[in-house]
């Protein structure tokens, strides 16, 4: 990825519940507006821009009371119905008065799962971001199944920036960025800048917004992961006047965290393995040695003997989870062989590898 950020060329927006409605939970046009005119100025100074949205529930909430109560699935998928339409309708008016044309992405968890639905998924954005159209993403919360939603649309936001190539992700949030404490704690110091591989979960707060469904565990947890796969992460207040020009031309100017980029980039298909361990058919355990093997710098395949057992119904090509004998997560891979096979394998010397490293992702 580019380490000039105001030369990046692909930029994903990521906007939160809270910074796009207001208290009452009607959209906050004021904020939307705002976003739409920085999002047009980024577009005029030629880089691409997708935009990850929420707030189509929070939309949807203020507009109709239930004729009887809704449990929470009901809800979320009545609101999302009637506030997606608001939203990109709202979308659609600003962003045409700059002359742009926006599509609507409605994904789910399983299209990223499949290798064939993902690359199906990625080139249809391709063919927009190519003609100049601006994709709007949100989660499809009417078909979505609860066990398989996104953990909220930063989880979201991670995956279409992996999956399209980003160079920068910017998550808008209704905080500065991280602080290595509870945010509303004088005390508290924002966190400007976190090397790539750096751990923040002892001083993460794990707070909700009071629209979505993310805290600051979810964000720091995609922001380390893709900041490892050289994307360049930031973390700013969303209803900041000029949020996402600043970061981009003069990020000095604005207070926010940065998630710095590693300077070494993973291959497309690692990249889609490293986002897909929720999708995992089995898992495999290795013991002590093939951990430190395949954690080193060396570029080596999960070799038969390194593996104690392996547990699952997988076929070759299935997402599998590496873990160590003390049930640590070292990462996770495509599987070259069946899960039957690899019970057979697992401990013996010679053979195919159990997953290439090719298609092995460590965290």
């Amino acid at each position: 990825m580019n380490n000039d950020i105001a030369d990046s060329r692909r930029i994903v927006v990521k906007v939160g519940s809270n910074v796009l409605t207001r208290s009452d939970g009607k959209p906050n046009v004021t904020n939307l507006s705002s976003l739409v005119d920085q999002i047009a100025a980024l577009r005029g100074l030629g880089h691409e821009v997708i935009l990850v949205s929420s707030g189509a529930v929070a939309c949807g909430r203020g507009v109709l009371k239930p004729q009887r109560q809704l449990d929470a699935v009901a809800q979320r998928q009545l609101y999302s119905s009637i506030g997606q339409i608001r939203l990109i309708n709202l979308y659609n008016s600003l962003f045409s008065e700059y002359g742009y044309v926006v599509g609507q992405v409605l994904t789910q968890k399983e299209n990223f799962g499949s290798r064939e639905s993902y690359l199906n998924q990625r080139a249809c954005m391709q063919t927009m971001l190519e003609n100049g159209v601006i994709p709007i993403v949100n989660e499809n919360d009417t078909a979505s199944l609860t066990e398989l939603m996104f953990t909220d649309n930063d989880e979201l936001s991670g995956l279409i920036a992996a999956m399209m190539g980003a160079d920068v992700l910017i998550i808008l949030s209704n905080v500065d960025g991280i602080y290595d404490g509870s945010p509303s704690d004088p005390a508290s110091r924002l966190i400007e800048k976190v090397a790539a591989g750096t751990d923040l979960s002892s001083c993460v707060v794990s707070s909700k917004s009071g629209f979505g469904r993310g805290g600051m565990g979810t964000k720091c947890g995609i922001a380390r992961k893709l900041s490892e796969e050289g994307v360049t992460v930031y973390i700013a207040r969303g209803d900041r006047a000029d949020v996402l020009v600043d970061l981009i031309c003069r990020p000095q100017t604005v207070p926010h965290t940065e998630f710095e980029a590693c300077p070494q980039t993973v291959s497309n298909i690692k990249r889609w393995i490293a986002h897909s361990g929720s999708f995992a058919k089995g898992v495999i355990r290795v013991d002590d040695k093939a951990a430190s093997i395949l954690r080193s710098d060396k570029a080596v395949s999960l070799l038969p003997v390194g593996a104690v057992s392996a547990d699952g119904d997988w076929e070759e090509g299935d997402i599998v989870t590496l873990l160590t004998e003390a049930g640590e997560t070292i990462g996770y891979g495509r599987a070259a062989v069946s899960g039957a096979d690899a019970k057979k394998m697992a401990g013996r010397r010679g053979g195919r590898p159990l997953v290439h490293y090719d298609y092995l992702f460590i965290e």
